[in-house]
């Protein structure tokens, strides 16, 4: 009698906490095993002894966050008239910078669609890093400052924009940090690819 209370309890419970279980998102396969007394065992690692368990729940593959890349289109084509900076170019700089996350935050703190880094959101008049308009807006300003810095040179104002315009000024070429040199030929790549559409 008590065996079969405690398997109605584990049972319901069961049943009462599967809605929930399900609707949070799924981090693993679970198995499930049922003994000889009919009572079911989870596990999310079958040991090798009880050759029983049976994929129960099957883990979702890993998605990524997709952001469209023509949603800020008008924001961009409006800021690149502001600062004059081209429309392709501005895209390229989002593209590398964030995959047009306006949410996006890097470890070293820099934040938004364009990765503005704190101690330039008050020389900026950034007052909301996560405003799409504010955040295009202040980066479009920040590389117009170093296109003009560096005389319209592109690899080098890229390079300031991203590893600052002192490590630049300090090896008159685009400095040698692998990060930053990966970055320039990223934002040139998708500059020439949204130039030629």
């Amino acid at each position: 009698m008590v065996r079969n209370n405690l398997k109605l309890l584990g049972i319901l419970s069961l049943t009462l906490a599967f809605p929930l279980v399900a609707a949070l998102p799924v981090q693993a396969d679970i198995y499930r095993y049922i003994d000889e007394n009919g009572v079911m065992h989870f596990t999310n690692t079958p040991t090798s002894s009880v050759q029983n368990y049976r994929i129960y729940v099957k883990e979702k593959p890993k998605t990524t966050r997709w952001y469209s890349s023509e949603k800020y289109d008008d924001l961009i084509s409006d800021a690149s008239e502001r600062f004059g900076v081209a429309f392709p170019l501005l895209k390229a700089i989002i593209k590398a910078e964030s995959d047009f996350d306006p949410y996006a935050v890097s470890k070293k703190g820099a934040t938004g669609l364009m990765q503005i880094m704190p101690e330039n959101f008050e020389p900026l008049g950034l007052q909301d890093p996560f405003d799409p308009w504010q955040n295009i807006n202040a980066g479009a300003r920040y590389f117009k400052q170093m296109y003009d810095r560096f005389k319209g040179k592109l690899a080098l104002s890229l390079a300031a924009y991203n590893a600052g315009p002192t490590a630049v000024d300090r090896y008159k070429t685009i400095p040698p940090y692998e990060e930053t040199e990966e970055y320039v030929r990223r934002v040139l790549k998708y500059y020439y690819n949204y130039k030629n559409l």
